[in-house]
């Protein structure tokens, strides 16, 4: 899928636009974000769980690794900057809950990109012009570039 880019202005359009997108998730669905620190991507999530009807709180996994939000398909949010190789990774659970009946939203995607799943979409979030501008860049399919530590 040839990626879709999309300009935000602000946290609230970046909230509307990851709700809209939800809505064209399901069960097994994986999102492998990409982007600096700061760049939105708990924010892009936070959207997400509003989409899939999760009231709970969204914050970033970083030293949990992973948060379970229950909704009207689960959400599974992973933060991936502390994993350094495949024995971290396997560690945290990661294949079990591809497998698992939900949606899985991974942070710091590039520390693991070997190991995601053909399928994945792919989020790309960098600064626009303004500081809070945001240029997202929606995809799916694997870029074999890179790989896990």
């Amino acid at each position: 899928m040839e990626p879709k880019t999309y300009r935000t202005k602000n946290v609230q359009e970046t909230y509307a636009l990851a709700e809209k997108f939800a809505k064209t998730l399901k069960k097994g669905d994986v999102i492998a974000f990409f982007g600096s620190l700061g760049m939105g991507k708990t924010a892009f999530i936070r959207g997400l769980a509003r989409g899939l009807n999760i009231a709970e709180n969204v914050s970033s996994p970083t030293y949990a690794l992973v948060h379970e939000y229950a909704g009207k398909i689960p959400l599974y949010h992973f933060d991936m900057y502390r994993v350094s190789g495949w024995d971290d990774l396997y560690s945290t659970g990661f294949f079990d809950y591809l497998e698992a009946d939900g949606i899985v939203a991974v942070e710091w995607s590039e520390n693991i990109e070997n190991a995601l799943p053909d399928y994945a979409y792919y989020v790309e979030i960098t600064k626009g012009e303004a500081d809070d501008d945001r240029v997202i860049k929606i995809g799916r399919g694997k870029n074999d570039d890179n790989s896990c530590a």
